[in-house]
């Protein structure tokens, strides 16, 4: 496993052509070798993001099942791990409604069994919407990097008590620079996609990503930081470096 660094002053761009995989072709973005990721789930082969009218399509091909893989169930909030497919862009903060420049903005997927962080929906149907963190969702999350993470790390952003940053509407209510869209990613086979609406795809045309996938696991104190970046499963670019072009 590695540890998520910063690395956003050297972009190298890597192959952008077709690549091809078990049949499939992965056309633009950023191409992946296989194989250097253990869980074939999160072992990027191809990530990309393209627009189709007002929707930006957030996407991830793996060398293997697409979601497969998801955290063991701790029973608890404290230390309890979370699994991600993540897109880091260069798109600012404040284009989803947070405060302008708060960090890193990231599109993400995840899962985690032991708590829900979409209030307002009941992915499973079940009428109870506090109960399907363990399925895949989606978020708007703003990175930083915190050394209590350890060195070089990065957490999803703490709201300290007392703040009053600006939020999303459908922000959860934790402590977090987290929004709660209620995107649902569309899994098929080894790919994961997550179709976002834009108000103004401009912007989002105009942004660099790249593709990560990732373990995080809230602070066994619940406290800030509460959400750390602990295990990096694979990046796409090899170094964070967001040589993607939308659209490209």
């Amino acid at each position: 496993m590695r540890t998520l660094l910063l690395a956003f002053t050297l972009p190298i761009a890597l192959p952008v052509t077709a690549f091809a995989d078990d049949g499939h072709d992965h056309v633009g973005g950023i191409s992946s070798e296989a194989g250097t990721a253990e869980i074939a789930a999160f072992d990027i082969v191809h990530t990309r993001i393209k627009t189709d009218g007002n929707v930006a399509i957030f996407h991830m091909a793996v060398s293997g099942a697409a979601g497969e893989a998801r955290p063991t169930p701790s029973g608890a909030l404290a230390g309890a791990e979370v699994f991600a497919y993540v897109w880091p862009t260069s798109l600012d903060a404040g284009a989803v409604g947070f405060d302008p420049g708060a960090g890193i903005l990231a599109m993400t997927a995840t899962a985690h069994p032991d708590f829900d962080d979409t209030p307002l929906f009941d992915e499973n149907g079940d009428g109870d919407r506090g109960n399907d963190g363990d399925l895949w969702h989606s978020h708007w999350v703003v990175l930083g990097p915190d050394e209590a993470c350890g060195p070089g790390a990065l957490k999803v952003i703490d709201i300290p008590e007392g703040a009053t940053p600006q939020l999303p509407a459908t922000w959860p209510g934790l402590p977090l620079l987290i929004d709660s869209p209620g995107w649902q990613p569309v899994l098929t086979a080894e790919t994961i996609e997550v179709h976002v609406p834009f108000v103004e795809i401009g912007a989002v045309e105009a942004m660099s990503f790249d593709g990560v996938t990732a373990g995080l696991r809230v602070n066994a104190n619940v406290h800030a930081p509460l959400l750390c970046v602990t295990d990096v499963f694979d990046i796409a670019s090899g170094d964070l470096s967001l040589p993607g072009k939308v659209g490209e």
